[in-house]
């Protein structure tokens, strides 16, 4: 009978079985953990360097350090370097693969450090990277709405509060709270790198090394702002993950929203615009269906990422300190919501430049539903009524529309002065959608001439 167990193991001296292979698979990550392969060779120099200063390597292993990890390095880019899983992770495949080539100072690379330290060094790594890929997609798609925002400038349509008509706006105006949206995204991932900035390398399995190490050094050759204050924290916690995950719950968040804007605005009911035929599909029994795929899978990706933080939250909740076993289940849940993220937005930086708003559709929608009876009211308030007042006389203007399917702007002048004596012909200026949206010129208003600004603006903002 064959055991189906292995020996060939970092730790196999200290067991006198071998591990189960099925454990062994079962609790092995170089499947998911091998992302993070160049991040571990860029911490691997940087602590070889620092080995070096203090006299644990010689130059000459040094040199051979660097080389052997070069040449790992473009073995994994290449797609040649052979993955094993008796080496259970990224780290140790590495550092066996560089044992294999040179020999002895392999071996001596680890001194100094852990796994534990390792791994959420190259996390840390990983993200920095990562958040500038986002950040820089987040650009292009803000881009893209200041675009279409300034060619929509003064193209008015509905704004809605509870899905029903509520005051005249502009698609430009529209576009431009989209902008703001993803202002703040990328504000939170800026601030949450500031968390994620910090280096863990040194603090070993939890409690440091007796090796006189310069972490100061390490942290400089890394880009880090600084070293970890306390050993125990920086092995075992994984917030600064979670932070970042949830900082993508909310891009996730505002591209599902403007989704769902975009399946409506695209349907025969609303047709506000025109979606490019490339990032719609067929349906494959109906032929006249051009229906949103992309905007609806986007809908749909959000909740994978707002699962991951949920998953990551769980993960942390009950862990004592320091590292456990759990903290390998961090991993993809993040690169997942990293992914996916990436792509939703490279898919609406894309998309956004080809659609084509239909002015007059969105005209004759915001005609309807009284979008001007606030402007009725503030009318009112001008000629002296209590705003009160004022609401409940636009109320039975409103009865009358309804009763005789007419807007407010095509009730006579006999009529509206029937409700208040106030009213002059003046206030068909106020009734009118174009007079609507251009008094609302203020800072944050939906005038044209004050987005307008708003564009040039964002411009600025972007370009700082």
């Amino acid at each position: 009978m064959t055991n189906n167990v292995n020996t060939n193991k970092l730790s196999s001296a200290r067991f006198a079985e071998a591990t189960n292979a099925f454990v062994e698979t079962f609790t092995a990550s170089v499947d998911f953990d091998q992302r993070l392969a160049q991040q571990d060779i860029q911490g691997s120099l940087a602590h070889a360097q620092m080995l070096t200063s203090i006299g644990i390597l010689t130059n000459t292993e040094y040199n051979n350090i660097v080389q052997g990890l070069t040449q790992i390095s473009a073995e994994i880019s290449d797609g040649d370097f052979k993955w094993s899983i008796q080496q259970e992770d990224v780290h140790m495949n590495i550092e066996a693969r560089l044992t294999v080539l040179i020999g002895n100072a392999g071996k001596k690379l680890h001194t100094g450090r852990s796994r534990n330290d390792q791994v959420a060094t190259d996390i840390r790594l990983y993200l920095r990277a990562e958040i500038h890929v986002i950040q820089a997609q987040l650009t292009r798609l803000q881009t893209a709405l200041l675009n279409l925002a300034e060619i929509n400038a003064a193209t008015i349509m509905p704004g809605f509060t509870h899905l029903q008509v509520a005051q005249p706006i502009t698609f430009g105006h529209h576009l431009m709270a989209w902008f703001e949206m993803l202002s703040r995204d990328t504000e939170r991932l800026t601030d949450c790198l500031k968390r994620i900035n910090v280096m863990p390398l040194g603090a070993a399995a939890l409690a440091g090394t007796s090796y006189p190490i310069d972490r100061y050094m390490t942290a400089k050759l890394l880009g880090f702002s600084k070293p970890a204050n306390n050993s125990l924290d920086a092995v075992s916690d994984r917030d600064f993950a979670i932070e970042f995950v949830s900082a993508a719950s909310l891009i996730m968040l505002h591209l599902s929203r403007f989704s769902e804007e975009l399946v409506l605005w695209t349907s025969a009911q609303f047709d506000f615009i025109e979606m490019p035929d490339e990032f719609c599909t067929g349906s494959s029994i109906m032929p006249q269906k051009k229906n949103p795929d992309v905007p609806e899978l986007v809908r749909g990706k959000s909740g994978r990422v707002t699962g991951n933080l949920m998953s990551l939250l769980m993960l942390m909740k009950s862990q004592p300190l320091a590292y456990n076993k759990d903290n390998q289940e961090d991993k993809e849940p993040l690169f997942d919501s990293v992914d996916t993220v990436i792509n939703c937005l490279r898919a609406f930086a894309d998309m956004m430049p080809k659609i084509k708003s239909k002015p007059e559709n969105m005209y004759q929608a915001t005609k309807q539903g009284f979008a001007t009876a606030t402007d009725l009211a503030d009318y009112l308030v001008r000629k002296g009524l209590a705003f009160r007042d004022a609401h409940e006389v636009v109320g039975q203007a409103v009865r009358l529309g309804l009763d005789t399917q007419r807007d407010l702007a095509e009730l006579s002048l006999t009529e509206l002065q029937s409700f208040a004596n106030v009213i002059e012909k003046d206030v068909f200026a106020s009734l009118s959608l174009e007079g609507s949206v251009a008094a609302r010129k203020h800072i944050g208003g939906t005038a044209p001439e004050t987005v307008l600004k708003a564009i040039e603006q964002a411009r600025l903002q972007l370009n700082n």
